[in-house]
Order: C-alpha cells, then sequence, then structure tokens
C-alpha cells in the first residue's frame, strides 16, 4: 500500500500529460475532419482531391513516423524550417493524423443521407447550410456515433506514442518506475488508468447514442 501511494503520484501527473494531449487533439482534430469531409463531398473537384490526397497520406504512414517527422524534420524543410517543441509537435501531429480519420467518417456520415432529403429541403426553401445544420447533420451524428467512439477510444491508447518525444504521459512515466524499482506494479496501475479513461469515454458516448436515437429512421 505505502509502494502504491508512492508511485501514484507521478503516474496522475503522468495522466494529466496524457489527457491534456487527448482533449487537445480531439477538440482541433473533430472540427477539422467535418471541414475536410464537407469540403471532399463538395463539387470543387481540385479540393475535394486534395484532400483526397491528404488522407492518403495521414492513413497511409504510421503516426510515430509523422510525429518524428514534424519534431525532427520539420526544421530542415526549405522555407518552413520550424522547429516546435515537443508538445506542440505532439498535438499537431496527432490532429493532423485523427482528422483524416474523423474526416472520412464524416464523409461515409454524410454520403449515407438519400439523396431524396436534399431535394425535398430544396422545395422547402432551405439553403444547403441550413440543410447541412437541420437535417443532415443530425443524422449524421446519430449514425457515426459508434465509429467516432471507436477512434476515441484508440485516439486514448495512441497518447502513450508520445513518449518518442520525451514527454512524460503516462506509460513513460509507469515505465520508468519499472526499471527503476524492478516491479510491474506501475505497468498494472497504468493499465488501470486508461481502463478508467475508456470507462468513461464508453458510458459518454452510450449517452449520445440513446440521446440522438430520437433521430431513428
Amino acid at each position: 500500500m505505502d509502494y502504491f501511494l508512492t508511485i501514484l503520484g507521478p503516474l496522475l501527473d503522468g495522466t494529466v500529460v496524457t489527457l491534456q494531449v487527448f482533449i487537445c487533439t480531439l477538440v482541433l482534430a473533430v472540427p477539422l475532419g467535418l471541414g475536410l469531409a464537407l469540403v471532399r463531398v463538395s463539387h470543387f473537384r481540385t479540393a475535394s482531391r486534395l484532400v483526397s490526397g491528404y488522407v492518403w497520406l495521414m492513413r497511409g504512414t504510421p503516426l510515430m513516423l509523422q510525429m518524428l517527422f514534424i519534431y525532427f524534420a520539420l526544421p530542415f524543410v526549405p522555407v518552413i524550417g520550424v522547429r516546435l517543441p515537443d508538445f506542440p509537435a505532439a498535438i499537431l501531429a496527432f490532429v493532423l493524423n485523427y482528422a483524416a480519420y474523423f474526416a472520412e467518417i464524416f464523409r461515409s456520415g454524410i454520403q449515407s443521407i438519400g439523396r431524396g432529403q436534399y431535394e425535398a429541403s430544396q422545395v422547402l426553401g432551405l439553403s444547403y447550410g441550413q440543410t447541412m445544420r437541420r437535417i443532415v447533420l443530425p443524422q449524421v451524428i446519430k449514425r457515426i456515433l459508434p465509429p467516432i467512439s471507436n477512434e476515441t477510444i484508440t485516439l486514448v491508447k495512441d497518447t502513450s506514442l508520445i513518449y518518442v518525444l520525451a514527454m512524460n504521459d503516462l506509460l513513460r512515466a509507469a515505465r520508468g518506475m519499472v526499471q527503476r524499482d524492478f516491479t510491474t506494479m506501475p505497468f498494472v496501475v497504468a493499465a488501470a488508468f486508461y481502463l478508467l479513461m475508456t470507462l468513461v469515454l464508453t458510458w459518454g458516448f452510450m449517452r449520445l447514442e440513446k440521446k440522438y436515437s430520437v433521430y431513428d429512421d
């Protein structure tokens, strides 16, 4: 018990870093993903193809590689040449990566809405923006909640990748104590923290699915 109390403080500090990366990524990546999805389904072919290429690139290369590129290689890129501190570099990599995944989820949700609903909204005199806001997006949100839930839970676990930038997140803190004290107890406690975070997210998304069930077809 005494050892547990000793390691609890550093693990909680690491959890704060993990939550900061998670929250910042979610707050920035979701709206960016929605914007990318709207561009991709638009009639602007050049912009749509650019977004498609971006999504292909982000989904086709490992997140860790993207993080290492932004942190180590970006300073040597001509014209850009910017060296970002570890936290902004991690956030940028996570946001760019997860926005691509969220964009695909939003795109599939938008395209699942029947064309007749767009035509009916035009008959009612609604603009494209009003149609998306009042008719399409409420239905889209309901349909994409399960994949969004899965992606968000994956994000919690992917935050452990920031150890490559020497950031003191939950997993790095646990690993340091395991190597120092020759006991796996910190890993067990860290696993409990991850499970607790995913449990809260699962509960929250279940509540959201129940709320949006009013939009059943």
